[in-house]
């Protein structure tokens, strides 16, 4: 019965919206875009603080959210981690203990409503802004990104080029916001007009349409030296992002994997983030 209700509870919860839209437009659409920004999960459990908890460092505010960052002293350049939704630091945990053997100095950082960090919303305008305070606070030389964490970083070198970091490393990266909305629309079943609503929504609070926010526009605005990682049969994104970034992305190499799904974890892939860090 429980697995029959979560199977149906975002049609449930997509009709009371679109229901609501009806007779309080702007309500339902505030509440779709919580929905949309709120993550479920990504806390720090109990056996990943065993790990991280050595390396806290300051808390760091950003619009008013207490941003929990991690450092790994080395003397090498520093590189900045940002990991992807409903994540933490911990993801990170094999990556960071190769950089550590390499000495490099190494900054990481939870999210807004993610780990040990504050907040209940999370998007990628919000995410770049806590980027760049981490960027002046710690002038980062590389930044490594997995997932919306690699959205995230193109956006914040294409609204940042002042900022600007030596190499970036992408793994499994979304591209189109048009797509991730196309699957939100259909996980709840919202009506067009919902989702044009939603849109409207979207512009007037960040000033974009769904259709200008690529990953793959962004990063015609990139020249230093990059690497892209993506799974061919990545579920959670898909490899045209990585494939159109590339394109545009005229310093950058891409390589593609097969069965090492979305997260991207393995040795081999761990060895040819160290091996682009050290050209």
């Amino acid at each position: 019965m429980k697995k029959r209700l979560q199977k149906f509870l975002p049609k449930i919860i997509g009709f009371k919206l679109n229901s609501l839209f009806l007779v309080k437009p702007e309500l339902a659409l505030s509440q779709a875009f919580y929905l949309f920004c709120a993550p479920r999960r990504g806390k720090v459990g109990t056996e990943q603080a065993v790990f991280l908890n050595p390396a806290k460092s300051e808390t760091i505010s950003v619009e008013k959210k207490s941003l929990q960052t991690y450092r790994w002293k080395g003397t090498k350049e520093c590189i900045l981690l940002m990991h992807g939704w409903e994540s933490n630091t911990h993801r990170w945990k094999q990556l960071i203990e190769k950089l550590q053997l390499e000495d490099y100095d190494i900054v990481a950082f939870d999210a807004p409503a993610h780990g040990n960090s504050s907040g209940k919303l999370f998007n990628v305008p919000l995410y770049a802004k806590c980027v760049d305070a981490m960027v002046q606070k710690y002038s980062p030389s590389h930044i490594i990104g997995h997932s919306v964490g690699g959205m995230t970083a193109v956006y914040h070198q294409h609204c940042f080029p002042k900022q600007k970091m030596s190499k970036l490393v992408l793994l499994g990266p979304p591209s189109e916001l048009t797509l991730i909305m196309d699957d939100f629309q259909k996980i709840l079943n919202l009506s067009s007009r919902f989702m044009k609503g939603l849109e409207v929504y979207f512009h007037k609070k960040f000033g974009f349409w769904f259709s200008e926010f690529s990953t793959a526009k962004f990063a015609k605005s990139l020249s230093q030296k990059g690497l892209i990682v993506h799974d061919k049969y990545d579920k959670i994104a898909p490899v045209s992002a990585s494939k159109a970034i590339h394109k545009n992305w005229g310093n950058s190499r891409l390589v593609l994997t097969e069965g090492a799904g979305h997260s991207l974890n393995n040795e081999a892939i761990l060895a040819e983030v160290i091996a682009f860090l050290k050209e």
